[in-house]
């Protein structure tokens, strides 16, 4: 059937398309059940008990909008954090955020500058806005910031976007040089900085929330998507100075925060405890991950998240192909877009059921390679 003739030109200049074909189309498309979900980057340790628990009591009130101003989020926030509660904005997970940001700062035909590989949903909502990606290459699997520091200054770009740790790759930049970055930016160009995987970062890696928050041109955004473990729960913030937060009120969905996901997110705030027991969680799994793949002749990349990024050794079309054959043995993983990341497949954190599958699953998959 046709569509409707007056979308916009830049809507009918676009193809459709999902950033990232998730594993529950793979089932339907492939008729293959996913048995480890460790593709996607969520975490499969699951969330604070406490979080749960509060899940279900906030589940009784679920016929009545969430607050619109997030006050109880943001407080809660704010303590943790120890920033104003006017430095906090709330979205819909770091992807709605990063659509608003976009939608604040771009108008088409606009420069956007970020890193070749980089966070395609990023890329995705600056395509919807008319934007135009400026694009610099990874060095040593790290994004280069000398580089993204070039491109902002050639091209005059109103938006640049980095995230630390870093996805794809789960690499990492120190948080010295991440300040340094930040205060030598032009004032017209705002910087995303993604720290999705901030918790699982080794110490020195992220800068003191005070190093950053008297600078209108920063937005750091944060979720409670991975350390967190409620990615379905769709609960994300942003952090900057009160003006540059504020923004987001004159665009964002002031009812688009559910309340069972924000009552588990402050229950979450609450019990740090259990974070710490997640992120040695999440650390051992990196570990045993990286064993896996050696001991395959495969080589494991350094990493701050909850994923680790694993050097096969050859080209893209080598690597989809084990990411397709372990899905044949229903391990669901996946794999950086663009070469040379392309080499590499990526592998989530998760349960000690899950490591045992890609264990059996991978050294299998290789021989039929081989």
């Amino acid at each position: 059937m046709p569509a409707f003739s007056r979308f916009t030109p830049l809507i009918n200049a676009l193809p459709a398309t999902v950033p990232f074909v998730g594993p529950e189309a793979i089932e339907r498309g492939r008729g293959l059940a996913v048995k480890a979900r460790i593709g996607a980057n969520e975490n499969g340790f699951g969330p604070a008990p406490s979080a749960i628990e509060a899940m279900a009591v906030a589940a009784r009130d679920t016929w009545k909008y969430a607050d619109p101003e997030n006050h109880d989020l943001r407080q809660a926030l704010a303590e943790h954090l120890g920033c104003g509660a006017d430095n906090i904005a709330i979205g819909e997970g770091i992807d709605s955020l990063l659509g608003m940001i976009v939608r604040l700062v771009i108008n088409p035909g606009m420069p956007v500058v970020t890193s070749l590989g980089a966070y395609p949903t990023f890329n995705f909502h600056v395509a919807g806005h008319g934007g135009r990606l400026v694009t610099v290459p990874y060095v040593d699997d790290r994004e280069n910031l000398d580089a993204l520091m070039d491109a902002v200054r050639r091209e005059d770009a109103p938006l640049v976007y980095f995230a630390n740790p870093d996805n794809p790759m789960g690499s990492w930049w120190d948080a010295d040089s991440i300040v340094a970055f930040a205060k030598a930016l032009p004032e017209t160009c705002l910087m995303i900085l993604d720290e999705a995987y901030c918790e699982t970062g080794p110490a020195g890696a992220t800068p003191a929330i005070s190093a950053l928050i008297d600078r209108p041109n920063v937005i750091r955004t944060r979720t409670f998507s991975k350390a967190y473990g409620m990615a379905g729960s769709r609960v994300g913030y942003a952090i900057s100075t009160p003006g540059t937060a504020g923004a987001f009120d004159k665009i964002r969905n002031h009812f688009g925060m559910n309340r069972i996901g924000v009552a588990a997110a402050i229950a979450a705030l609450k019990d740090q405890a259990y974070l710490g027991e997640v992120i040695e969680n999440i650390r051992a799994s990196r570990d045993r991950i990286a064993a896996i793949a050696a001991a395959n002749g495969l080589k494991p990349l350094p990493s701050a998240t909850n994923f680790v990024a694993i050097d096969c050794g050859r080209d893209g079309a080598y690597a989809r192909s084990i990411v397709d054959g372990l899905m044949e043995h229903g391990v669901f993983i996946r794999m950086p877009g663009v070469a040379p990341l392309n080499r590499c497949i990526r592998i989530s954190t998760g349960p000690e059921s899950d490591m045992k599958l890609l264990e059996e699953a991978l050294p299998q998959v290789l021989k039929t390679l081989a």
